[in-house]
């Protein structure tokens, strides 16, 4: 038994048992990956992969155990070399921040700063990503933290934190009606809306509202990030609905903030780890700048076996 092989196996789940697409992943050949995955089922006296002919179709009982145990031991592997990379160069490294648009263009860019100040040598790749792929990149420990509202406080294997409170605003252009009505959802209703796409930035909430309140809204248009929320409300396509944090009166001069009590609660967004995931100090660090609650012996205990117990 070798890394590769469990490299293999692990590697296979995730191309949904496309054998030419794990060969890739992998930078090796189909043949390479067939007879490494013989070698292993050889060795166990198991198979591990349903089969249909030459084509994998899903696991057996053995292999969904084994899957099991291949990913602790690969996270381990890994978090070894971080281990090693910890003391060896303290304040180098990469670091690797999984989040959505919204995080990164409006709550993260002073943190990014104050961490880049205190730490200039070590390469920080903040991946902008939707928050299913976040929760991908943080189980494959392709990510260190991930940061998002959505997704990450449901996944057993992650360990999240409460980062912030925000709430949703209510936008148009200044010469807008609305402006002179009393804000409810109601009277939001009457207008065509541009928001955000089906699981970013708190739509659920958005819709659980207006559907509690037994109404239609007239969606027009849908995005991922509130920059064009805010450029097609400008160009009077609809009123929007957008994080509070993403308007800026003195940028956004041609929209503005309708008046009134959130219409739709209030959202939190997390941070999150993979539980098990080896963090280097300057990574203890990045997530205290996010916030002073969070100090590297709060999160170590959250993630100690004895608090997952």
């Amino acid at each position: 038994m070798n890394f590769q092989q469990l490299r293999i196996i692990r590697e296979t789940v995730r191309q949904n048992f496309n054998l030419t697409e794990v060969a890739n992943a992998l930078f090796t050949s189909q043949s390479g990956v067939s007879k490494h995955i013989k070698d292993l089922e050889d060795e166990l006296g198991v198979e591990l992969f349903v089969r249909k002919g030459k084509r994998f179709l899903g696991l057996t009982d053995p292999g969904k155990e084994l899957l099991t145990i291949v990913e602790r031991m690969l996270l381990d592997a890994g978090n070894i070399k971080r281990l090693a990379e910890q003391f060896s160069q303290r304040d180098e490294g990469q670091l690797t921040i999984a989040t959505t648009h919204t995080q990164a263009r409006y709550a993260l860019p002073k943190v990014v700063t104050a961490f880049k100040k205190a730490f200039p040598k070590v390469h920080l790749v903040l991946h902008q990503a939707s928050p299913d792929e976040l929760v991908r990149l943080l189980l494959a420990g392709e990510a260190d933290i991930g940061i998002a509202t959505e997704a990450v406080a449901e996944v057993p294997e992650l360990v999240s934190f409460p980062y912030y409170s925000w709430h949703h605003a209510v936008i148009a252009p200044p010469a807008h009606p609305l402006h002179q009505q009393a804000l409810t959802l109601e009277t939001l209703a009457e207008y065509p809306i541009v928001t955000y796409h089906q699981g970013f930035t708190g739509r659920a909430q958005i819709d659980r509202a207006f559907a509690d309140a037994a109404l239609a809204p007239d969606i027009v248009m849908a995005a991922l990030d509130a920059d064009v929320i805010k450029t097609y409300v400008e160009l009077e396509l609809g009123v929007g609905i957008i994080a509070s944090m993403a308007v800026d009166p003195q940028r956004d001069t041609q929209v503005k903030v309708v008046e009134g009590a959130p219409l739709f609660g209030h959202q939190t967004t997390r941070v999150a780890i993979r539980r098990g995931h080896y963090l280097r100090s300057y990574a203890y660090r990045f997530i205290e700048l996010c916030s002073a609650a969070l100090d590297e012996d709060t999160v170590r205990r959250a993630l100690s076996p004895v608090a997952q117990d």
